[in-house]
């Protein structure tokens, strides 16, 4: 099958396409793998929310949470199995793609409880879990980017396990996370680990960004705040990529390990699709591409990006002090940027505790219907 041309160019330009959704019925159907061969998908992302819409919908958990319902098992341990057996599965579908680009691609990343977010030990023991559960080389761990997340990252990565470390809205974050990884790196050289063996993506959440600011700025009113819409996600995105290049572009922390096999952390454009419907919903693709990043997208963005994205090659390389002007008339027109990372983090925890809390609700209604029916 043929690749689809503007996501052929995306991905010439150096920008790995993952999709940004699982479900069994897309497992099934052969849909994630004709993404595959002709959307230049070469990973998949998955959190709560996702998974709570996998499972709130369709039958095709039926049969599985009918059998564990049987046994016994309870909801934490039905949801566990489910989202392990699709993330084991989608792994195998991306082995071709994890074996042809050396383990950069083909990855699929599953996230810790949510519910985990601010307890560093407890997220530790289940990404240890988890990895071992799935039991694949190409798998993610996903781990928020909050304060307690960070010393678990470093102790995740010092035991050799991959990670995709998720929730990061500022750079100042961004940096923390590097330090992390580079943390994790050392250790888990200390320790005997192959670093060659180890990866690591920093997803960094980017329509979000746009949709708080330009709140505050349509709140603010004047025609500079209004003018300033739809602007801070790029630019925060793309001074994103150049504390990344200063990291890991002859950063002399960097240097050692790479020698030693490692690879550097990229960055992963999260939450592309485009929330107001007045802004291009090609945006957070084809202004974000840069060697070096990956771009998870959902279905719709993917299809946009198909049909009419219009991929010219790297946008972001240079366009750091540009980037910076765009944050200095935000804050000199009273955007208080510290405040608005703190309500994003402190959001996103929440919706993905709110679809946790949803699918325990609902899992634990289908067990209590199975155990009803087997009577």
């Amino acid at each position: 099958m043929a690749q689809n041309p503007n996501l052929a160019a995306l991905s010439a330009a150096g920008v790995s396409v993952w999709l940004d959704d699982l479900s069994r019925e897309r497992l099934q159907s052969g849909s994630l793998q004709e993404l595959i061969d002709t959307r230049s998908v070469v990973g998949v992302t998955t959190n709560p929310s996702i998974f709570q819409a996998a499972l709130s919908t369709g039958t095709a958990y039926n049969a599985q949470v009918a059998e564990l319902a049987e046994r016994g098992a309870d909801v934490d341990a039905t949801i566990r199995t489910v989202t392990t057996d699709d993330v084991r599965n989608a792994c195998d579908v991306l082995r071709p793609q994890w074996e042809a680009s050396g383990g950069v691609d083909g990855r699929v990343s599953i996230e810790v409880d949510p519910r985990l977010a601010h307890d560093t030990d407890k997220t530790i023991l289940q990404a240890i879990e988890l990895w071992k559960i799935v039991d694949r080389p190409n798998l993610l761990i996903k781990i928020p980017a909050t304060e307690a997340g960070l010393p678990a990252i470093t102790a995740v990565l010092a035991e050799g396990i991959s990670v995709n470390v998720t929730l990061i809205f500022s750079v100042e974050r961004h940096r923390a996370v590097m330090d992390a990884y580079l943390a994790g790196l050392e250790a888990a050289e200390k320790a005997g680990h192959d670093l060659n063996t180890i990866h690591s993506v920093a997803s960094f959440f980017v329509s979000r960004v746009d949709t708080e600011i330009d709140k505050r700025l349509e709140a603010i009113g004047s025609d500079e705040a209004l003018a300033l819409r739809g602007k801070a996600g790029v630019a925060n995105a793309r001074l994103a990529y150049a504390a990344y290049e200063e990291v890991f572009v002859g950063g002399k922390r960097f240097a050692p390990l790479a020698e030693a096999g490692a690879w550097v952390q990229r960055p992963l454009w999260a939450s592309t699709g485009v929330k107001n419907p007045d802004y291009s919903d090609t945006l957070y693709v084809t202004e974000l591409v840069a060697p070096n990043t990956v771009n998870t997208m959902p279905e719709k963005t993917l299809d946009a990006v198909a049909d009419h994205g219009v991929v010219t090659g790297d946008t972001i390389t240079g366009t750091a002090a540009e980037a910076q002007g765009v944050f200095d008339k935000l804050d000199a027109i009273g955007i208080d940027l510290r405040d608005v990372f703190l309500v994003l983090e402190d959001e996103g925890v929440e919706k993905f505790e709110k679809s946790w809390q949803q699918l325990l609700d609902a899992t634990q209604g289908q067990l209590d219907a199975a155990a009803r029916w087997s009577r």
